[in-house]
């Protein structure tokens, strides 16, 4: 074969291959888009797609609003897992609308980032990003959110809340205290669900809301799950068939039932049963299962109300509660096979919970035993080594709790730097409803969300789903230590006036998180009377990773910059050691560290 013929082949073959890849990750010879290089002018006003979450194989559907008519104007938009780019699409704007469509790679347990770029004479002048999640089961990656006000209420009006946390892809709802009484969660009228009953604060349910919310929630691709103790009762239960003997006692003569005291104003008290005890399991878990014959929930949200010091049973025996949980998560499991979720309450419980009871992941509320942004941590931690890295986790963690006694706002840095951390850690923050939760009684609604802060969490979210896979997906401890230089401390642990930074690994790379707690005012998470102040911008901050492995990339992503977006950063790597420079750090930043082999 001849020079020539040698070149046309060569050539043949290189355009055959740009043909072929342009469908999924584009070739050389198309122009990639890079977000950090884009000054938005704030074109485009809302991004979204429709549903939380995808099963391998789904379609997913996106749609884009911009501020008014770009004539002339292309929209391209990349998709990119962990930074590669998998797909690429060029979509036509039409006004001011755009929807497309796109199928992702078939791999189950996935988190994709699709860049949207709006460009004018082939040059990229907006940028926005959604996120996109790929798991065909829920508790994988849980994002959990609720719902607590289920009066009568139009279907427009529940359709608006679940297409606001669907932008957050919440893929599962607690709905909380939708019940008519403990022991008896669904009020009965001649056989059939009751129009109406009140909840225990004496509040309006309708069976209609209930119901629609579970119907809209399904078309999201949320999972519903009912609330309900597993050892509660009314007072004058005895009526309906509880009985006596089945209680916990103050005292091994069972005279002093145990009881969770509430407000006069309430339906009842809620006496507390045993929840080891045969005949309860029976009775409660015979009326859970009437709830679901009526209302497709998808599973359980099981509460508990954390250590109740000595108790006994009927027999005046003993009463070891952390057993006795996993006794009745194990029968209602054998007689209802749906999704178990249970609280464990400051941690109580949670060692046999994650090693002996079929729950779907791993849930604490955290409360005043773990007052600080360490404990956090500490407690995702703790629950990977229980569960030995099977189970994630989801932290209820109120913010703001004191200033939430009087009507006011969210402290945004508050928010975030709480966000940061338990998303940093491999957790996700049961936080989003209707509102926003400041209490553990959910239908609190003093504080409202500032725009700022709502829209910054959009980002955070979009980043908790793109980066699942680097961030609570089988990830190690790792000994990597990252270190400042100059002004910019950077601590091992959380510290005043310095950056915290720790590293986890996946694979061959190192996941190093940084976390500015420079000029915060406190270290307790819970900003309870939302003082905590927004973190001064850090530019260019010089970081050094001592390694003896080579370095083969630095990443860099934060949902602070770029949208969320990935970007490359130039390194030098001398006498053990991996010097480069953040570009900026204002909360949170991830880079990842990846090595030759």
């Amino acid at each position: 074969m001849n020079s020539n013929r040698l070149k046309i082949k060569s050539l043949s073959l290189l355009l055959a291959g740009c043909v072929a890849a342009l469908s999924a990750a584009g070739c050389s010879g198309v122009q990639k888009l890079k977000a950090e290089t884009v000054e938005s002018q704030g074109l485009m006003a809302k991004l979204s797609t429709d549903k939380a979450a995808y099963r391998p194989g789904d379609k997913v559907s996106f749609t884009l609003d911009v501020n008014q008519d770009q004539p002339g104007s292309k929209i391209i938009v990349q998709y990119r897992h962990l930074g590669e780019q998998v797909g690429r699409q060029e979509v036509k704007l039409e006004g001011k609308k755009a929807a497309w469509s796109w199928t992702p790679p078939k791999e189950d347990g996935k988190g994709y980032m699709a860049e949207v770029f709006l460009t004018k004479k082939g040059k990229p002048v907006d940028h926005l990003n959604v996120a996109v999640d790929v798991s065909s089961d829920w508790s994988k990656f849980p994002r959990y959110g609720y719902l607590a006000d289920f009066h009568a209420m139009t279907s427009d009006e529940q359709a608006g809340v679940i297409e606001r946390l669907n932008r957050f892809h919440i893929n599962g709802i607690q709905f909380y205290d939708w019940q008519y009484k403990h022991h008896e969660p669904l009020k009965m009228d001649e056989g059939e669900p009751a129009a109406e009953w009140p909840d225990i604060a004496n509040r309006p349910v309708a069976y209609d809301t209930v119901k629609g919310y579970i119907d809209l929630a399904h078309d999201r691709n949320m999972k519903a799950m009912n609330y309900n103790l597993l050892f509660g009762a009314y007072e004058g239960a005895e009526a309906d068939g509880v009985k006596p003997e089945w209680g916990l006692f103050r005292d091994p003569s069972q005279t002093n039932q145990d009881k969770h005291p509430l407000p006069d104003s309430w339906a009842s008290d809620i006496m507390l049963y045993d929840p080891a005890n045969a005949g309860w399991q029976t009775y409660l878990i015979d009326k859970e299962i009437e709830v679901f014959k009526h209302l497709s929930f998808d599973g359980w949200h099981v509460d508990q109300l954390g250590d109740r010091g000595a108790l006994w049973n009927g027999k005046g025996e003993s009463a070891k509660l952390s057993e006795g949980y996993v006794s009745f998560l194990k029968a209602a499991k054998e007689k209802l096979d749906v999704d178990y979720v249970m609280n464990a309450v400051g941690q109580y419980g949670q060692a046999f919970l994650a090693t002996q009871a079929p729950l779907a992941f791993l849930y604490t509320e955290v409360w005043d035993a773990h007052p600080k942004y360490a404990n956090l941590k500490d407690i995702i931690d703790q629950n990977g080594k229980y569960s030995k890295g099977k189970l994630n986790t989801v932290l209820a963690a109120y913010m703001n709790y004191d200033l939430a006694d009087s009507a006011g706002q969210f402290n945004t840095p508050g928010v975030l730097l709480t966000d940061a951390v338990i998303f940093a850690a491999g957790g996700s923050h049961l936080e989003l409803g209707e509102n926003m939760l400041a209490k553990e009684y959910f239908p609190n609604r003093n504080l409202t969300i500032p725009e700022e802060l709502e829209e910054q969490l959009v980002r955070y979210y979009d980043f908790l789903v793109a980066y699942q896979n680097v961030l609570r997906d089988g990830l190690e401890e790792s000994g990597l230590t990252a270190k400042g230089s100059g002004e910019d401390e950077v601590s091992a642990t959380p510290a005043l006036n310095k950056v915290w930074s720790f590293a986890k690994k996946k694979g061959e790379s190192d996941i190093v998180h940084f976390i500015n707690f420079t000029d915060a005012t406190t270290l307790d998470w819970r900003d309870n009377e939302g003082k905590q102040t927004m973190p001064e911008e850090r530019k260019d901050m010089e970081v050094a990773i001592p390694t003896e492995e080579q370095v083969e990339s630095i990443r860099f992503a934060s949902p602070d910059y770029y949208n969320g977006s990935t970007v490359e950063l130039l390194f030098e790597q001398k006498d053990g050691v991996a010097t480069f420079k953040l570009p900026g750090l204002k909360v949170w930043n991830m880079v990842t560290v990846s090595y030759k082999q």
